[in-house]
């Protein structure tokens, strides 16, 4: 005789539903700059708890509570840079002349490999 367990969805308390805000002012070239950046990692974002951050430091702007290089500050800790020129290493180089003799080098190496 077997019995079927039933669970019954558990209601979400703590976890609101966090939504985007919509307050952009195009007029204003710095603060629409801003919300750009807000609403491009707003929507990368797929933590609830980073989204309703993302929305105080958004509003933190707007009320004039903080500067915009705080914002951006603030803001980084949530972007994730897939560029590559974000992290950039140093670039190695050398002479054309140290060039053509590690080719000429290995060249005549492998002529005598085989």
């Amino acid at each position: 005789m077997k019995t079927e367990t039933v669970e019954e969805p558990k209601p979400r308390l703590n976890e609101e539903e966090a939504t985007k805000l919509m307050i952009d002012k195009p007029s204003k070239f710095r603060f629409h700059a801003a919300y750009l950046a807000y609403s491009k990692t707003w929507d990368k974002s797929t933590s609830q708890e980073a989204k309703t951050k993302l929305n105080e430091i958004m509003l933190s702007l707007f009320n004039r509570e903080i500067n915009y290089s705080s914002f951006y500050k603030r803001l980084d800790q949530f972007r994730k840079h897939s560029s590559k020129y974000y992290a950039r290493k140093r670039i190695k180089t050398q002479r054309k002349r140290e060039w053509r003799k590690r080719q000429a080098r290995d060249a005549r190496n492998a002529r005598h490999r085989g």
